[in-house]
């Protein structure tokens, strides 16, 4: 049965905090003067301006309770209901003017309870607002319910005074069970969601990350909604328990409750027809339209969500865009994109530069008696078209994922590479460094598109766009000693040789001789690997003979690149400088904390920092972030130049000028390889029959598709070769 209180007539718009919980000597507009920050500038109506009002057909229950300024018109307030204590200031005779909507400035044909109202509002139609502080140049139109009440925490995952533990709002990201729950709070950035996502059996870390949000923000009840300055609303239907920042327009939206959203002149967000937002986040710049449901969410700076999209139980990174699909209990890395009307993304942790297609079902069987399972994607994850894969799951970075059914749980550690449900010959293949040898060009364009679309006006976070990093040297490291063992079996089972007397570091030597030497002989021979699909069927792995050779030419092209950065960041004149930073080189596992890449050993001092109370708050941690960012560069170079030495084989002792003119002038062959890639997989998009069957000739094709010799971004990576081949001769020179 409803409850439906009956309460006096008089008692409306006030006791909007009840008496157990104002401090002593505190009445309840204590903290609504706290946030508005003028109630000085106020005077009360003249006995002309009353009678103005009055003859204009508005209401009070207490015309002393009404505030204005000296710049207040009561002609421009008119068929209006007053409750509580209210508070307006300029009114002058002029119309706001936004997107073609003109609207008189003033109040009219609105019910306003205890609310503060800046200079030059426009609130028109408004059925009933209460309990928010406007500011100025605020444009409120055809609003059904506008109201804050005594308890509100606008998406934040807090309780205030009073209430119970289980009014508690947690995400329940990377899996259904909530056993990896966190509470969200407005600034949260993906790095934060990561740590406290992971970890879960520290559990002094886990009460650190529980007390850094509950000292973050005020038990204390009676917060008003605020409306920053030159928003506009119009059309929407109900607003309950939002905050909400300047410059943001809201239009047509069904209900959006218990929701902080971010905006600023610099970032302006933007909320839709027939969005219907309850318990959230918005970052500042999101978009978020036409018909989006998102309960139990965070949307960090930049994203977006449109047409249709369902968001619930997820965090969506920076510069992410999902459209038309379904989202749920999933943590979504910067630069992320899922725009068709019938994927699905269920339980998984989704490191970035990321691309789901039409069709495909990702976590959507699980292999245990409970909805507990977990999928987890490196950078550059790439589902294709209709492809469903099972829990629990894992893949390295810059996977691509050919359309089928995927019955078994996967653990891919091969990055760059395509992985082929062949239902045919019942068994798993895998083409090791696909994205190199075939696709170059989507490759390349990843990075930079990424890059050049990060539109953050807050980077805290140092976010890596590059396919070429720590955490993807990392994978093509331990995935070359993988292809050398397989290699090595693989021979001795063609030449019948095999024996179990034989170790595995026999089969990796065998393997690296034949990968270096004979890869021909090894063009031939079947190789097969274990341990990466839970199924009896067998694993193929394709292309090791190109892959392998390419992939150490890859590192020493990272080693190089990052060398050259170094010198001219620091204006390097000398070997001995290079050699310097090489003493200390060292390689060691690599982590995608929420974009940002950080090394084993600065996680580990980190979480020991917050453990200790060295990081005492998300302000603490943040700072962290920066810091880190500030020694990416040279953790980057010194992990590129252990790398180099251990794919070579090297010690520092042999990392010498001479040494290094040769990777310098290898490295050039790399990068002019690259490049000529980048080109030629684009080419065949021009060269193959069946694209060019829709257009009547060559020229109708380059009208609508653009010639290739005109494509921008290949001109740039060709102009970036020779500026490259510039550099490095440059460098030769110097250190001969």
């Amino acid at each position: 049965m409803n409850l439906i209180q009956k309460k006096p007539l008089t008692e409306l718009g006030y006791n909007f905090v009840a008496a157990p919980y104002l401090p002593e000597g505190k009445d309840e507009y204590y903290l609504r003067d706290q946030q508005w920050g003028k109630s000085n500038i106020y005077r009360h109506l003249s006995a002309l301006e009353i009678e103005t009002l009055v003859r204009n057909d508005n209401t009070s229950d207490n015309w002393n309770n009404i505030s204005v300024t000296n710049e207040f018109n009561p002609q421009l307030v008119k068929h209006c209901q007053f409750f509580g204590i209210v508070r307006i200031g300029k009114l002058e005779p002029y119309f706001l003017e936004f997107h073609n909507l003109r609207l008189p400035v003033g109040l009219y044909n609105s019910t306003i309870s205890s609310c503060d109202f800046g200079d030059n509002v426009v609130v028109h139609n408004v059925n009933f607002l209460s309990h928010y502080l406007i500011g100025n140049d605020v444009m409120i139109c055809n609003v059904n319910e506008m109201a804050t009440t005594g308890h509100a925490k606008f998406g934040n995952g807090i309780v205030k005074e009073g209430e119970p533990e289980n009014l508690r709002i947690w995400l329940e990201l990377c899996n259904e069970n909530g056993g990896r729950s966190i509470m969200p709070f407005d600034g949260m950035l993906p790095g934060d969601a990561w740590l406290w996502t992971r970890n879960r059996d520290d559990k002094e870390l886990q009460e650190k990350f529980k007390a850094f949000t509950e000292q973050q923000f005020d038990k204390k009840r009676g917060y008003y909604g605020m409306v920053g300055d030159r928003c506009v609303i119009k059309n929407v239907k109900i607003l309950k328990d939002v905050m909400i920042g300047t410059d943001a327009y809201l239009k047509g939206a069904n209900k959006i409750k218990n929701v902080t959203i971010n905006s600023s002149a610099e970032a302006s967000t933007q909320i839709g027809e027939g969005c219907e937002l309850v318990n959230g986040i918005v970052g500042y710049g999101c978009r978020v339209f036409y018909g989006v449901k998102a309960v139990r969410f965070i949307m960090a700076s930049h994203s977006q969500l449109k047409y249709g999209a369902r968001l619930i139980n997820s965090y969506l990174g920076n510069n992410a865009t999902i459209s038309c699909c379904e989202v749920l209990n999933s943590l979504i890395f910067p630069a992320h994109e899922q725009h068709h009307n019938n994927s699905f993304l269920c339980a998984a942790l989704i490191m970035g530069q990321s691309n789901m297609a039409a069709g495909a079902t990702i976590g959507s069987n699980h292999n245990s008696r409970g909805p507990d399972g977990e999928i987890i994607a490196g950078r550059g994850f790439w589902p294709g078209l209709c492809v469903s894969l099972k829990h629990n799951s894992r893949f390295a970075t810059f996977t691509l994922i050919a359309k089928g059914n995927y019955m078994q749980e996967m653990d891919i550690p091969f990055p760059f590479s395509l992985v082929i449900n062949d239902e045919q010959h019942n068994c798993l293949k895998i083409m090791t460094g696909y994205w190199f040898l075939h696709n170059m060009y989507a490759l390349a364009r990843n990075s930079w598109k990424y890059l050049d679309r990060d539109k953050r006006t807050d980077k805290t976070q140092l976010i890596e766009y590059d396919y070429l990093a720590p955490d993807s040297v990392e994978e093509m490291i331990h995935a070359m000693a993988l292809m050398e063992a397989a290699t090595g079996k693989a021979w001795h089972l063609h030449t019948e040789t095999d024996c179990p007397e034989l170790t595995e570091q026999h089969y990796r030597q065998k393997g690296q001789d034949l990968l270096l030497n004979h890869p021909v002989d090894v063009a031939k021979l079947k190789i097969l690997i274990k341990g990466v699909e839970n199924s009896n069927r067998e694993v193929h792995l394709l292309k090791v003979h190109k892959t392998y050779p390419l992939f150490r030419a890859l590192i020493v092209l990272y080693a190089v690149k990052n060398v050259l950065q170094f010198v001219e960041t620091n204006e390097v004149k000398t070997f001995e400088s290079i050699h310097n930073i090489a003493l200390t080189a060292q390689r060691e596992p690599w982590y995608n904390v929420g974009g940002q890449l950080m090394p084993a050993s600065t996680l580990h001092d980190l979480k020991c920092d917050i453990r200790e109370g060295k990081v005492s708050s998300w302000a603490d941690l943040h700072a962290q972030y920066q810091e880190i960012g500030q020694r990416y560069a040279t953790d980057k170079l010194q992990h590129a130049i252990a790398s180099l030495l251990f794919i070579q084989e090297k010690t520092i002792a042999d990392f010498n000028a001479d040494f290094f003119i040769e990777c310098l002038q290898a490295s050039i062959q790399t990068q002019t390889l690259l490049t000529e890639g980048i080109q030629k997989s684009r080419a065949k998009d021009y060269e193959n029959p069946f694209r060019k069957m829709t257009y009547e000739n060559e020229a109708e094709m380059d009208a609508v598709v653009g010639k290739l010799d005109d494509n921008s971004f290949i001109k740039q990576t060709q102009e970036d070769l020779v500026t490259y081949k510039q550099k490095v001769k440059a460098l030769i020179k110097l250190l001969a």
